[in-house]
């Protein structure tokens, strides 16, 4: 990118929308992954024409440009690899519309998800796919990863409520795909094209979202284990009962000792625990809370603790959502980084599986901590280690991809929820190589100059383990 390319972008959305200042750049170079890499300009459109007229000149020009909501990504989707545009979409945090008796609402891509919450609360809606980062995300990431939460076993993932988009393409042509009709057969359903492509495909500005009604009442349970593979085989209790809760969250024993440790959450220091949540008409809610209780007194649960206290479920929820941040003070000289963070499995393999993570993990001597949405099977693992160690680097890489031939071998996905981005490039290539050919043919179809978030998921090649933000000698940032 030349002078006259930044002076072109800045005749489009005003100096003071962009910015080439090292400082910020080097903080746009990074989300919340284990990469890191600065782009050479930083942009906040506020409109969809501005974001059209700096695709078509960085088309022209062929420089990349990477579309970037709240920076919370854990895979390094937002992480701008070669340099370029960085577009941040956080201006565009209109909520245009909410039409509750259409079940839709309108909103840009800027908009963050609690916010939009707080504008549902007041009719009583939401989108409750509850998001671990609802505080900082936003819905068009959420959209370009397929991002889910504690509640996708019941409501589903982004997926289930895009009904229609806003995208400007690579050669800055604005589409519109979808409808604001709950039901469309109408042609290809272009839409979910977009959902978890990563900014590869195009850019979304504006989304139709389908909102549902808010639960009357809810109630959370909190079974203690002692071993993983007991909470773990609670869980498919459950859902084969049949059950379905609108959250089981499971935490072993090491997120427990972090969480207690760091922000006082007061669970029981026990090997495993699953929190598990039940909501709906308050008959239902009774009725399914006492069932959730006696199956897991009849797994083998050592405590079992209801309650239907909003005061008390927050400060459980905030207890698990604590976890990411707290297992990074486990230990002196360790962190907590996004390796095999986000795998999911068929539901009755949960049990397999967080014994092979603990197999694994002490087989290659690393610490890695197991927790996740298990009603779903999605689980998460963090590993912690020195970062600027090459040998910790090695081991957790190795133990990494152990971890994701595991969960391929049972039938699972290397990513459920967090996308692909770098981290989880090389595994996704091993999961489904009959389907790279064909990704990389749409690829090349939308954005022939390859200009969206080049080097990503099916492009990735080589190992995770560079463009690191961390200041280990031996690898590559």
């Amino acid at each position: 990118m030349d002078k006259s390319d930044i002076e072109a972008i800045k005749g489009i959305v005003g100096e003071r929308r962009c910015s080439t200042r090292v400082a910020e750049l080097y903080s746009y170079g990074f989300d919340a992954s284990i990469h890191h890499r600065s782009p050479e300009i930083v942009v906040q459109p506020s409109c969809t024409d501005h974001v059209s007229q700096i695709l078509r000149l960085a088309n022209a020009k062929r420089i990349p440009v990477l579309a970037r909501g709240g920076g919370t990504g854990l895979c390094g989707s937002a992480v701008p690899l070669e340099g370029g545009i960085v577009l941040d979409m956080t201006r565009m945090n209109s909520i245009k519309e909410i039409r509750v008796e259409d079940l839709y609402c309108v909103v840009q891509a800027g908009v963050i998800y609690d916010k939009l919450m707080e504008a549902l609360a007041p009719f009583k809606f939401s989108i409750p796919t509850a998001p671990g980062s609802g505080e900082a995300c936003t819905m068009g990431g959420m959209i370009a990863t397929n991002a889910s939460g504690m509640r996708a076993i019941k409501y589903g993932a982004m997926r289930d409520y895009v009904l229609g988009l806003e995208v400007v393409l690579a050669s800055g042509e604005v589409i519109h795909v979808g409808t604001r009709t709950l039901k469309n057969s109408s042609g290809y359903q272009l839409e979910r094209l977009f959902v978890g492509s990563e900014g590869t495909l195009g850019v979304i500005t504006e989304a139709t979202l389908r909102i549902v009604p808010k639960a009357k009442k809810a109630a959370m349970i909190l079974a203690a284990f002692d071993t993983l593979e007991l909470a773990g085989k609670c869980v498919s209790r459950i859902i084969a009962k049949p059950l379905i809760p609108s959250a089981i969250e499971l935490m072993d024993s090491t997120c427990i000792k972090a969480v207690n440790k760091t922000v006082r959450a007061g669970f029981p220091d026990v090997e495993a625990l699953c929190m598990i949540e039940v909501d709906g008409e308050p008959e239902t809610v009774e009725k399914e809370a006492a069932m959730v209780q006696q199956i897991c007194r009849e797994v083998g649960a050592t405590g079992v603790e209801l309650s239907s206290d909003p005061k008390q479920m927050a400060k459980w929820t905030y207890g698990r959502k604590s976890i990411m941040s707290s297992l990074s003070r486990f230990g002196a000289g360790f962190v907590s980084v996004s390796l095999a963070d986000d795998m999911a499995v068929p539901i009755s393999k949960i049990p397999e599986a967080v014994v092979a993570f603990q197999a694994i993990a002490k087989d290659n001597g690393v610490i890695v901590g197991t927790y996740g949405h298990a009603a779903d099977g999605n689980l998460h693992t963090k590993m912690l280690l020195d970062p600027t160690s090459e040998d910790h680097w090695q081991r957790g890489e190795k133990a990494v991809g152990e971890i994701f031939d595991a969960v391929i071998s049972l039938g699972g996905t290397v990513t459920g929820e967090h996308g692909v981005g770098i981290s989880k490039a090389p595994y996704m290539r091993k999961e489904r190589p009959e389907a790279l050919e064909t990704m990389r043919s749409l690829k090349r179809a939308m954005d022939p100059n390859n200009i969206l978030n080049p080097g990503k998921m099916m492009d990735w090649e080589g190992s995770i383990i560079r463009k690191l933000r961390y200041p280990c000698e031996k690898y590559e940032r």
